[in-house]
Order: C-alpha cells, then structure tokens, then sequence
C-alpha cells in the first residue's frame, strides 16, 4: 500500500470514528433545541428551552455553588499536588518507599465504602450541609491521584537543571516555582482539568452532604429532571447547562491536555 493511500484510508477511518462519536452528541443538541416535548428533531429551533430550565432548575443558585466549591478544590488540590510531587519526586521525602505507598491507598478506597462513617464523623463536627465539609473531602480524595501524577511529571525532568539550580544558591522552593512549574505546565493544565471535570461532575457526595440552598448543579439538574421526566426537550437542555462549563474548558485547553497526558505516559 502507497503513503498516499494509507493516508486517504486514515482519513477515512477516522472521519468514520468522528462520525460516530459525534453523533449521539449532535442528537443530544436537537433534542435540547427541539420545541417537541419528545425531543423530536425539528427545523425550528427553540432556544428558549435552555432559558425555561435555567430558571426552573434555579441554576443560577446551583451553579455558584458548584463553582465555589469546584474552584477551591482545584487551586487547593493543585498546590498541594505539587508540594507532594515536588517532595516525593525531586527533594526525597525521608521514609518515601512507606509513606508514597501509603497516599496511593487513597486512590484505592471507594466513596462508597466509607460514606456512612464519613458523614456521622462530618455530622459530629458540624460539617454536613456545609461547602467546608464536601471540599476537604474533595481535597482529600483528589491528593492521592495529584501527588502520583505529579511525582512522575517531576521526575521526568533532567536532574541538572535543579543541581545547577542549588549550586547557583537557589532554594527548595524558589527550584519548585521558578524552574519546575513552568516545565510541567502541561502536566499542571491536565490536573486542573481532571480535578475540575471531576468534582465539576459530583452527584453522590453532593447528594448526601448538601441540601436546600446549598445544592450542586447536579443535583439541581436530578430534581429538574424528575420534575420534566416527559419533557425530554427540557431535561436536554438543562444537561447540556451543567455539562457546558467542563466542554467549554476542555475546548479552551484541549492541546495542553493532550500534551499533559502524553507527558505523563513518560516512564520514570
């Protein structure tokens, strides 16, 4: 087979794939913007749906509260990541082989198998119904994954440059923040994105730990949808609301995330 018609056979194949990825999100979008309650897709396009269920979901509330919680998390869960990473991968934490394997076990445990305790130890200190208590827990499930992603983008880079660093008198943390972090930025993009995407897209935590005025879009968007569980025109567009922000990023830094990714497939 020719270059060229290997090349013709790869743009075939994955306008193909494209196609079929798409699709489904494309249905999603006409039965938002369809005036039909079924969802049927129409020639006229009615916007005003997406007006009907940002005020009847009160999204404006659910919104500000998920984005209150969603940007502490990240900056938090972000410094922290690269504090952990930074000590792990490039300072040398004393004790490292027992204490690294012992935050990996926080990727290991389920939401699921601890949210009872959880929520009577969080009741006892106050902290249910409380933006506090569902971002500590944020926090502390998100570490783990931050301190291993980002001990691995450490540690792909050069050793020199830091002994060169400290031999000119740089210190610990002026190596961290003027010499590491602009080379990991893809690294910290990919991170910012995950751990926006995920706490962004929350609903059991949420569920349990929040009521009334302070409930996340997700939960708005469940109690809208069991309202207008017959209007599938409406229950399109409130998801299409809720999703919009993390597409929105995702677009925006769509290269960097690539490139995060690709970097973190980098052996250590």
């Amino acid at each position: 087979m020719s270059v060229r018609s290997e090349k013709i056979w790869n743009y075939i194949i994955l306008t193909v794939m494209a196609l079929i990825v798409l699709w489904p999100v494309a249905t999603f979008i006409a039965a938002a913007l369809s005036p039909d309650r079924a969802g049927r897709p129409s020639a006229d396009l009615q916007w005003g749906n997406f007006a009907t269920a940002w005020t009847s979901a009160e999204f404006a509330r659910s919104m500000t509260v998920t984005l209150t919680i969603t940007v502490v998390v990240v900056v938090v869960g972000t410094v922290l990541a690269l504090l952990g990473g930074y000590a792990f991968g490039i300072l040398g934490v004393v004790g490292d082989r027992v204490l690294f394997p012992v935050i990996l076990l926080g990727m290991m445990i389920s939401l699921e198998a601890i949210i009872v305790p959880l929520y009577y130890q969080f009741r006892s200190l106050g902290l249910t119904d409380n933006l506090l208590g569902v971002i500590l827990i944020h926090v502390g499930m998100g570490v783990p994954f931050g301190v291993f992603w980002m001990r691995a983008a450490f540690r792909a880079l050069p050793r020199g440059i830091f002994e060169s660093a400290e031999m000119d008198g740089a210190g610990p943390l002026r190596m961290l923040w003027s010499i590491a972090v602009p080379n990991l930025m893809p690294a910290v993009y990919t991170f910012i994105l995950l751990s926006f995407m995920w706490t962004w897209n929350d609903y059991f935590l949420s569920l349990v730990f929040l009521h009334g005025d302070n409930q996340t879009a997700t939960v708005a968007l469940g109690v809208f949808q069991g309202k207008h569980v017959t209007q599938i025109n409406l229950m399109a567009a409130g998801g299409l609301i809720v999703a919009a922000p993390v597409l929105i990023l995702y677009v925006i830094f769509q290269r960097k995330f690539i490139s995060g990714m690709l970097a973190g497939a980098i052996k250590e």
